[in-house]
């Protein structure tokens, strides 16, 4: 073996250590970079509907809001002249008869549900928005999968309305 065969660069060991360790590093940070853009973006969103600005529908017609854009998914709010309280209380009186239905959410002005299907179990998620101000409850209802929805979610919310009928 001759002497530069034998003869290794401190600078080559050195380089070939770095790129082994960055290289990797690099790999996992441009796989992250898509994902934090990614849990911002759901943050923004989430942030839209903690804030009420909008409870707007996706363009598939199984979804009615109180504050949709096209008219074939607008519905009107419950209106009600009692105190909030009473108001949010008597949606969870009413709620709670529902079979399958589940509270997954409270906030001192907000409601939000998850009803599942008898069939096939899916599930549709129904927030309500008490608006004291105004004295009107905003309401969004939708699947979570799938397109149509054969009107269960706008038979649902005006099942409610009927129910609601001269009690707020």
């Amino acid at each position: 073996m001759s002497k530069q065969e034998s003869f290794k660069s401190p600078l080559i060991g050195r380089q070939s250590c770095r790129a082994t360790t960055w290289l990797p590093l690099g790999i996992m940070l441009l796989c992250l970079i898509p994902s934090a853009g990614l849990s911002l973006a759901a943050t923004g969103e989430e942030l839209i509907v903690r804030e009420r600005h909008t409870f707007s529908c996706p363009d598939s017609p199984n979804c009615v809001s109180t504050m949709a854009a096209t008219e074939s998914q607008a519905i009107a709010p419950y209106r009600y002249q009692t105190s909030m309280e009473e108001a949010k209380a008597l949606l969870k009186q009413v709620y709670g008869q529902f079979p399958r239905t589940e509270l997954s959410r409270e906030e001192e002005d907000y409601l939000q549900y998850e009803v599942k299907s008898f069939l096939f179990g899916f599930v549709d998620d129904v927030e309500l928005w008490f608006d004291e101000t105004a004295k009107i409850i905003h309401f969004r209802s939708a699947a979570r999968s799938g397109y149509y929805d054969f009107g269960v979610n706008r038979k649902r919310m005006e099942g409610v309305r009927q129910m609601l009928e001269g009690k707020l």
